[in-house]
């Protein structure tokens, strides 16, 4: 296959994925579930410190990757 055209490929999936991340920051506060504050995650408030780990946002964040990462990987051979 011609490498422009590989190259003109790539990008549009490239381009297409900024769009999703950008339209899901954008309306991230309008969905029914906060990323990053989902049930599970571990928040400690201390006196003077507060630590935070979103272990069940890691994790759905996680296994989306992988799919979309199948899914090219599907349609590209």
């Amino acid at each position: 296959m011609d490498p422009l055209r590989e190259l003109g490929r790539t990008l549009l999936f490239l381009g297409g994925f900024v769009v999703l991340i950008g339209a899901l920051l954008f309306f991230g506060g309008k969905l029914p579930f906060r990323l990053g504050r989902l049930p599970g995650d571990i928040v400690h408030r201390g006196e003077h410190t507060t630590i935070y780990f979103p272990i069940v946002t890691c994790l759905v964040l996680s296994i989306v990757l992988n799919l979309l990462f199948w899914l090219f990987s599907r349609f590209r051979r």
